[in-house]
């Protein structure tokens, strides 16, 4: 499955943005629909991973309350909005497909997902 993700850009302190990611083909039931991000220096982090089949969703401790990710099943694509940006939150911003039997646990271990997109950079000044 290829992925694009989109929607990155610079913002202030404080702003919002959102992040779209539209795989290449319909997005199964059984699948989780991660976003990850790999700030400059630093290596790639888990930010979110949501279920396709009922929208369940692990956050990074660091993004609750700011971040919600969401899907759209009648456009095939998986959103992530920002709000409340920092510096911090500056990176490249990853999203991911992990096929998973049915019930299993939504990961944050990059190595258990299938396949990658390409990023978009976001970028947050002070």
């Amino acid at each position: 499955v290829q992925l694009q993700a989109s929607g990155g850009g610079l913002v202030q302190a404080g702003g919002s943005l959102r992040l779209s990611c539209a795989p290449s083909e319909s997005i199964l039931s059984n699948y989780h629909i991660g976003w990850f991000r790999q700030p400059p220096g630093q290596e790639r982090q888990f930010v979110v991973a949501i279920t396709w089949r009922e929208g369940k969703t692990k956050y990074l401790d660091s993004v609750k309350g700011r971040f919600t990710s969401s899907r759209d099943t009648t456009k095939n694509t998986v959103y992530l909005q920002m709000n409340g940006l920092k510096p911090e939150d500056t990176a490249v911003y990853y999203c991911a497909i992990r096929r998973s039997p049915r019930a299993t646990p939504l990961s944050s271990n990059a190595y258990l997902w299938n396949d990658w997109g390409q990023g978009t950079l976001v970028t947050v000044s002070s």
